[in-house]
């Protein structure tokens, strides 16, 4: 979870087609698919309500990311993907992954694409 944050916090550092604030680069359309109608997890996330804990947990990271207390454990990546999906997004194409976390997969590609 908190590598998703860091990859938002570090989108939001570099504003750009991505959005220019936690928010905009939370919600840009098709950056993360937990927000698409069609993502089997949608409804699970619009139903989550204060009494649990994984969304507590979340409200504290977010809260760290925002006051900027949030330690980046993804080595600045701003892309990631879950380990395992075929074929490869066409943005991880030809390039090192900064690191590995769990099932997800960490790039860094820059506003252009052209970051390794």
């Amino acid at each position: 979870m908190q590598a998703v944050l860091n990859v938002i916090g570090n989108r939001a550092a570099q504003p750009g087609w991505w959005g220019a604030s936690i928010g905009s680069c939370c919600l840009k359309p098709w950056q993360f698919s937990c927000w698409l109608r069609t993502d089997p997890n949608r409804t699970k996330l619009l139903a989550v309500t204060d009494s649990d804990p994984q969304f507590r947990q979340a409200l504290a990271l977010a809260e760290c990311l925002s006051a900027g207390d949030l330690e980046d454990l993804t080595c600045g990546s701003d892309h990631y993907f879950a380990d395992g999906i075929e074929p490869l997004p066409i943005w991880a194409d030809g390039r090192r992954p900064r690191c590995t976390i769990g099932r997800h997969v960490f790039y860094r590609c820059g506003l252009q694409g052209n970051e390794q």
